[in-house]
């Protein structure tokens, strides 16, 4: 257990813009900070964060919360885990018990997984650095690639020795099951035996965005034909190839600060370039880049520089990927090296302003990369060339910014010396092919929405949890203010007929809320909305001033996110910057008595409707006399109309 005097240091430490900030590009809106949602796949921000209520909202999938919950949602961290990662962010030191092997076994298994994991990385860097065999083959390795001690305890470097089951004993030894060792990777099991996926190997460990360790990278060093020279971890729960980029982890802040980063092939590529000092690097570990690791770049930045050696043929096929960048909206750069020359090569072999420099004089737009590269493949062949022509012009269609297409469209006729009608016109028709295969399946999908439309019930509006919520929402942002209050009393005039009395008087918004539904005895129906009403109510009655921050760092991290779903709710708007055609959502804020009393009012009138309800229902099933029940109602509807009354002048 972490103790709370460690949690409350987090929460007064941790600054929710900082902490997402280092996975989604945020700009300023306003007092809050917007960008694209992680959560989802979009080009238009949906994404807010409110520095001032330490709160976040993704609109685009109705998750919110406070920092905590987002390193849950995103990470897929334990909620001492989330602590644990702030703390170490914020230089905390954390306060716990040492876990048992009970407490490893009841664990969950994607959180077996990471710990058997987590094991396996201190594991390998130990005998990296604490064993003869390792000194004198994984270290002798590490630093003949030119990587200094500092490179190598940062990036977390490691070594597998060539026994066949050093990593297994080890960790069975200290309790960790084997089956999690085996949905891991690092151990394989076949019937009765077992051993190590990475014995004689240099360890490369790969981490998430927030730095957990999902799977391995390992280089053997013994000449051996029969085994690959790298071996990644198999697919598991924890750790997609296809989603993982190396180094983003220690990528992340620079990419976001420089706005821009660089795309490699290989391990040593990115720990070269760190180690240099150009930071904002990535590799995609030598598979095919994916939209899913292009989005996990997109997040921080718009604009990739993508690194080639001077292997034309690995060029060539690498190009391939530049067309998945183009779609996801991104600017993209290409530089290449001298021949002979890898960016793990060169790197060692410049100083940091020497790199810098020369990466800035080479990276080039990657139009005019590609048109000279494949000019000099067509060999002044016609049909080669047209072929090629089409290939640019493929290219350039997946930009959804029509000014930036007119651009790369006029350079492209400049460098292939071909006409700019030609290419608008074999533009247009690859545009017009695209959007009826995007009509064909809109059909589709619209045919299949008719079918559901005609059978499935209308959802109505839930008023009562519209109100409730209302409430809730009230009480967050104005529970501790004081305001003058208009009540009604219920009474009798001369001629005996029910009238409401206005009386003002000054409370408290909490103390108003809470008598008025104390008075009436009403409940709230939603659970989630009740347990959060009596502790803001218990939070207000013990502090002189509400603060958010503060409130929901207490509560119970599952109720966190229905907290900042009600504050966050009205933030859709700035998202999409009305002002800016004179469109202005109406402030809340104008006259807090009258929402209050709208509100009660509101409810009184849902639930008195929701009792005539019930009486005319039990009067049609009773056969006895109803006169007392007809009695009922009419007192209820009298009752209904006074406070309708009282609404309209209201509204």
């Amino acid at each position: 257990m972490i103790s709370k005097s460690t949690i409350d240091q987090v929460f007064d430490m941790a600054r929710v813009e900082e902490v997402i900030g280092d996975f989604v590009q945020l700009k300023k809106a306003g007092s809050n900070f917007k960008g694209l949602s992680p959560f989802s796949e979009e080009r238009t921000p949906s994404f807010m964060v409110s520095p001032v209520k330490q709160i976040w909202k993704d609109f685009s999938t109705g998750k919110g919360g406070t920092v905590v919950s987002f390193l849950m949602e995103h990470e897929h961290f334990t909620y001492p885990e989330a602590i644990k990662y702030l703390a170490k962010k914020y230089n905390i030191e954390v306060e716990e018990t040492v876990q048992s092997n009970e407490e490893k076994e009841a664990a969950g298994e994607r959180e077996s997984m990471y710990l058997v994991s987590e094991f396996a990385n201190t594991y390998f860097q130990n005998t990296l650095h604490k064993t003869d065999a390792g000194k004198a083959i994984g270290l002798s390795y590490f630093k003949e690639r030119g990587f200094t001690e500092e490179t190598i305890k940062k990036f977390q470097l490691g070594y597998s020795t060539d026994d066949w089951s050093g990593l297994t004993d080890a960790a069975l030894k200290k309790g960790y099951l084997l089956e999690y060792l085996e949905t891991t990777g690092l151990t394989i099991v076949k019937e009765e035996k077992q051993f190590d996926r990475f014995k004689g190997r240099v360890m490369f460990p790969i981490h998430s965005m927030s730095g957990r360790v999902l799977g391995f990278g390992g280089r053997i060093l013994a000449k051996n034909e029969k085994a690959a020279k790298y071996l990644n971890s198999p697919e598991s729960d924890i750790y997609h190839k296809s989603k993982v980029l190396y180094g983003i982890y220690y990528a992340k802040q620079t990419i976001a600060k420089e706005d821009n980063c660089y795309l490699v092939e290989g391990y040593t590529d990115v720990i070269q370039f760190h180690q240099t000092g150009i930071k904002n690097v990535v590799s995609s570990s030598g598979t095919a880049l994916t939209s899913e690791q292009i989005r996990l770049v997109n997040r921080l930045t718009k604009n990739i520089t993508v690194l080639f050696d001077g292997d034309a043929a690995g060029i060539r096929a690498s190009l391939r990927g530049i067309d998945l960048i183009l779609e996801q909206g991104m600017n993209v750069k290409v530089c290449t090296f001298p021949e002979g020359e890898d960016p793990d090569s060169f790197a060692k072999q410049n100083t940091h302003e020497e790199l810098q420099k020369y990466l800035k004089d080479n990276a080039k737009d990657f139009i005019a990369y590609k048109a000279s590269l494949l000019m000099e493949e067509a060999n002044n062949d016609p049909i080669a060339k047209a072929d090629l022509i089409r290939d640019m012009i493929t290219s350039i269609s997946k930009i959804s910014d029509q000014i930036k297409q007119e651009l790369y469209i006029r350079e492209c006729a400049r460098i292939m010396d071909i006409s700019e009608e030609v290419l608008f016109s074999t533009l247009a028709q690859m545009n017009k092919k695209a959007q009826f295969e995007a009509n064909k399946t809109a059909q589709k999908q619209k045919k299949a929405f008719d079918v559901v439309k005609n059978t499935a019930p209308t959802k109505k509006i839930d008023l009562q949890f519209e109100l409730e919520q209302k409430i809730i929402e009230i009480l967050l942002l104005y529970g501790s203010q004081t305001e003058d209050f208009e009540d009604l009393i219920l009474k009798e005039n001369d001629e005996g007929i029910l009238i409401l009395e206005p009386v003002i008087h000054k409370a408290k918004v909490f103390e108003k809320i809470y008598l008025d539904l104390q008075e009436d005895e009403m409940q709230f129906s939603n659970e989630n909305f009740k347990t959060i009403y009596y502790l803001i109510i218990d939070y207000l009655n013990q502090n002189d001033t509400f603060i958010v921050e503060s409130f929901i760092h207490e509560i119970d991290p599952k109720l966190a996110p229905f907290v900042s779903n009600i504050l966050m709710n009205d933030e859709r708007y700035r998202l999409h910057n009305w002002g800016k055609n004179n469109i202005f959502p109406k402030r809340k804020d104008v006259n807090i008595a009258q929402l209050v009393s709208e509100t009660i009012l509101s409810l009184r009138c849902f639930l008195i409707d929701q009792k005539v309800n019930e009486f005319k229902e039990a009067t049609h099933e009773s056969l006895t006399d109803n006169t007392n029940v007809l009695e009922d109602v009419l007192n209820y509807s009298n009752l209904k109309m006074l406070l309708s009354r009282k609404l309209n002048r209201v509204l």
